[in-house]
């Protein structure tokens, strides 16, 4: 049996309905207070009192503790962290993407990163990614690519490109190229 296509305009949810939305939503995977409230303006009428209804909603959520962008925000950081071996940068970058505060986002990276060496984060980053040593100035070019996007600092790229014996011509113009293009 196929399955059933969803109504093109559904009735708009009322307060307990919308309740009932977000916790199904939030049973899918946790999500911050901002993606909570996206999903859920899609399912109100525009203007009126709909503001409102979902602002209710998340309180109500808050006070049973189902939302908590603080808790969100370190077992993300956490699994980037460990999971993928991301940087600071990245991590904070994509927090602030989706929607959490910017001084819980310093809190929790300061609290995450404050043990952490950064270059092994690096180096397991790379051997995640099954990354060789560069033999060229093509590829040591796309290894700094690679850790730029991960969220790491330019001097922790240049330290391991350093230690694979990168040459310095090679490490110069990659300075160059990051002089002119800034990631930030």
């Amino acid at each position: 049996m196929p399955f059933a296509r969803p109504k093109k305009n559904p009735a708009p949810l009322d307060e307990s309905a919308l309740y009932d939305y977000a916790v199904v939503a939030l049973g899918r995977r946790m999500r911050t207070v901002a993606e909570l409230k996206r999903l859920m303006k899609a399912k109100v009428e525009p203007g009126g009192n709909s503001a409102a209804r979902i602002d209710a909603v998340i309180a109500r959520l808050k006070e049973y503790g189902y939302v908590n962008d603080a808790d969100y925000a370190a077992y993300y950081t956490k699994l980037r962290q460990e999971n993928a071996s991301l940087g600071k940068r990245r991590v904070r970058q994509d927090l602030t993407q989706k929607g959490v505060n910017a001084e819980v986002i310093a809190k929790t990276l300061d609290a995450a990163y404050e043990d952490v060496n950064e270059e092994v984060l690096a180096r397991r980053h790379l051997e995640r990614k099954r990354v060789k040593k560069p033999s060229n100035e093509k590829e040591a070019a796309r290894v700094m690519r690679l850790l730029l996007r991960a969220g790491f600092s330019t001097t922790v790229i240049f330290k391991i490109l350093k230690k694979w014996d990168v040459g310095d011509e090679a490490l110069a113009a990659l300075d160059f190229v990051e002089d002119e293009n800034p990631l930030q």
